[in-house]
């Protein structure tokens, strides 16, 4: 049975040609398919009516054909959905976290898509509902929060939403005691807002008609936005701004920065009008981010070559360069993450050969324990505190067997205690399942570590399906966390796979530098190398193998369908940056500056420019067989725009030699994260579940303990 044999045989979208050309370098490129970008695109973003009629038509083609073909598999996506709907506990609340005479959590109520955000006294007590999601999205197509800060004298709360999904949130102020929203309403904010020390207003990020957050405001609670106080600029448009509190309500911090470059700025967060202090000038390649620690920060940073990155200390009144003093030397391997102080203790989290473990240090005595774990494969968060006087930490801990654990650490006593482990309520056996990391051997002779999830009873003889996942790009690592959606997959006999390639920090930071720029083919030979090695030791065959990537995993999904097609069954590639040399030689783009340390710059030099042309996914789709291939995106994505996956499902039908199916589903009304509830998500993952099952050929599968789907 061919892969095309599983679909109907219906006539794709046929998309019209419009030629253009562009010449940089003395290389000429045309482009048959530019016109499905929308000139008005920053106007699209806010008001998605405003779309081109020719381009909203060709669009809702696209949705059409993809429904008629995954149309048989209705029936199954309402069991995936309701599979994985059942194993979400729909009045789930979350463990509050104390913060002065209070303790602050989130819930859900049962159908609920939208978290709500609730307070008790401090030890306990009548529960108090702050901010309802559900509520605020009512008669919303979308609806996002994007957060929430209570004010130091726990009287206001600022909070965000996005209703479009094209990430320029709105903030609103609410009174705690009222329950009321002010007048106070501020726009086109990257989503938050930091409150000075007396609570009499806050600092927030403006993003421009570009989406760039590069001005950093003060808003005065009961003034009208026009008269906010502008604090500080960026005037490079390829570093981003942000602002962040600290626990002591002492100090703004102002972190500028790019991908391998940052600058921070301080202002006293009792004195809001003070001038920021530069703490130390940028330079590139040199990163660095403060945390308080009473009469000193301390400093995560790379300075000084520490590619696997140190930590230093430096007075609050006096936090130059000239007096930082090193506190935990770098440990090449070993990648430090993140890190906070409190009172007594420094508190960092660190990865080593791809697993992660907390350090805690004792600050007067310089003595250090590890919190780690013994399965072969697993994540660890470190969520921390949110007081400075405190010896309680809180951690979370998962695999892909094991559901997610929160725990409540002393740092001193080193006694854990389990405050809740993840409910699932349709039932979970961790002991039907095995979880596993596998060393894959890359060209270069580099082990790309591969976590992989089995049920027990799965044949390890090459004829189990394999949704093989992955990511690569700017230092994210994907964790080997406890993920309920793909045991749907799993029950019906797949092994889910993450190959943890190259361009993520998952092996320290040299990692990522292989990953990226002109070094950034490994991150794709490395995913090859990953689905080689299932398929050798036979616990899928490449047939049988559908990779799924999202974002710049999308643009892995469209790279190694161009090198190795013949390595999958199918392919499924979520608002996929396949597009790259367009986008990232168009500076008027959200990103673009912003993404030049990672990519190169192909606008002023030749050799990035040819070497992202040649592993560009777009520009590099031939006349040869591909897979069956299902991308997805959402019309307001600011980050991947629409038009990249528009013109690569084109160009693909245009030139592909085989009879296989490329299925494109554009959400109409959402950005670059989906649907935006938490069930509205489902749904697609549903969808894409349900292409892996249509495409290897298990849309019957028996659920293990069930009856056939």
């Amino acid at each position: 049975m061919t892969k095309a044999s599983v679909f109907p045989h219906l006539s794709a979208p046929v998309t019209e040609k419009k030629t253009v050309s562009d010449t940089r370098h003395g290389i000429t490129r045309t482009d048959d398919y530019a016109w499905l970008r929308a000139p008005n695109w920053q106007e699209v973003f806010k008001d998605p009516s405003v779309l081109a009629p020719e381009i909203r038509k060709h669009l809702e083609a696209e949705n059409a054909y993809q429904t008629a073909l995954m149309e048989d598999t209705n029936k199954l996506r309402e069991v995936l959905f309701a599979e994985m709907k059942g194993r979400i506990k729909e009045d789930d609340s979350s463990v509050p976290y104390k913060d002065g005479p209070y303790a602050y959590g989130t819930s859900y109520k049962k159908g609920g898509e939208q978290p709500r955000f609730f307070r008790t006294p401090r030890e306990g007590g009548k529960e108090t509902i702050l901010l309802d999601g559900d509520l605020e999205a009512q008669g919303k197509a979308y609806f996002r929060l994007s957060s929430t800060d209570h004010s130091p004298d726990h009287k206001r709360l600022i909070w965000g939403f996005d209703d479009k999904g094209s990430e320029f949130f709105s903030l609103k102020v609410r009174d705690l005691d009222t329950l009321a929203d002010l007048d106070d309403f501020v726009t086109d904010t990257s989503g938050g807002g930091v409150w000075d020390a007396a609570g009499e207003g806050f600092f927030y990020t403006r993003v421009d008609d570009n989406h760039r957050p590069s001005k950093l405001y003060y808003h005065r609670i009961g003034t009208p936005q026009q008269d906010d106080v502008l604090v500080h600029e960026e005037p490079d448009p390829g570093f981003f701004m942000s602002v962040s509190g600290s626990s002591l309500d002492d100090f703004i911090f102002i972190a500028i920065g790019d991908h391998e470059t940052s600058e921070e700025w301080i202002i006293p967060a009792n004195d809001p009008a003070a001038r920021p202090r530069l703490v130390r000038k940028r330079e590139t390649g040199v990163e660095y981010s403060l945390s308080e620690g009473g009469d000193v920060f301390f400093i995560l940073t790379n300075i000084d070559g520490a590619k696997d990155f140190k930590i230093m200390s430096a007075p609050v009144d006096a936090p130059e360069r000239e007096n930082w003093s090193e506190v935990v030397p770098e440990k090449p391997g070993t990648i430090i993450l993140s890190h906070s102080a409190y009172r007594d203790f420094l508190v960092w989290l660190e990865r080593s050969q791809g697993l992660p473990r907390i350090m805690v240090r004792n600050r007067k005595t310089g003595e250090e324990h590890a919190i780690a774990f013994e399965e072969e494969a697993y994540s660890l968060g470190l969520i921390g505190s949110a007081e400075y006087d405190t010896e309680i930490i809180r951690f979370s801990y998962s695999s892909m067997t094991t559901p997610a654990q929160e725990f409540d650490y002393n740092m001193r006593t080193r006694e854990r205690r389990l405050l809740k482990t993840q409910e699932v309520p349709s039932g979970h056996n961790p002991d039907d399942y095995v979880t596993r990391r596998l060393l894959a051997p890359a060209p270069d002779g580099e082990l790309v570590p591969v976590s992989i999830l089995y049920r027990r009873d799965t044949p390890l003889d090459g004829s189990a399906p394999c949704l093989l996942y992955g990511y690569g790009s700017y230092g994210l690592t994907i964790p080997a966390s406890f993920n309920t959606n793909c045991l749907s997959l799993v029950d019906r006999g797949f092994v889910y796979a993450i190959a943890h390639i190259r361009g993520g920090k998952d092996k320290g930071f040299a990692w990522y530098e292989n990953g990226k720029r002109d070094k950034k083919k490994n991150t794709f030979t490395d995913f090859i190398a990953a689905a080689e090695h299932l398929a050798a030791g036979k616990f899928t065959s490449h047939d049988r193998i559908v990779a799924h990537g999202g974002s710049a995993g999308g643009l892995l999904m469209g790279a190694v369908a161009n090198m190795a097609p013949q390595a999958f069954g199918g392919i499924i590639a979520e608002v996929p940056f396949v597009d790259v040399l367009n986008t990232i030689l168009d500076e008027t783009l959200p990103l673009t500056p912003l993404e030049w340390p990672e990519w190169g710059n192909p606008i002023t030099s030749e050799a990035d420019y040819r070497y992202i042309a040649s592993y560009c996914p777009y520009s590099n789709v031939g006349a040869q067989a591909y897979p069956p291939i299902l991308a997805a995106a959402g019309l307001t994505d600011p980050r991947v725009t629409y038009w990249e996956p528009a013109k690569w499902v084109a160009k693909l039908r245009e030139l592909k030699t085989d009879d296989n199916p490329v299925l494109f589903r554009i959400n109409m009304d959402a950005g670059h994260a989906g649907a935006s509830g938490r069930f509205s998500r489902l749904e697609e993952v549903a969808h894409n579940y349900a292409f892996a099952l249509k495409v290897t050929g298990k849309t019957a599968a028996k659920v293990a303990g069930q009856t056939a789907a």
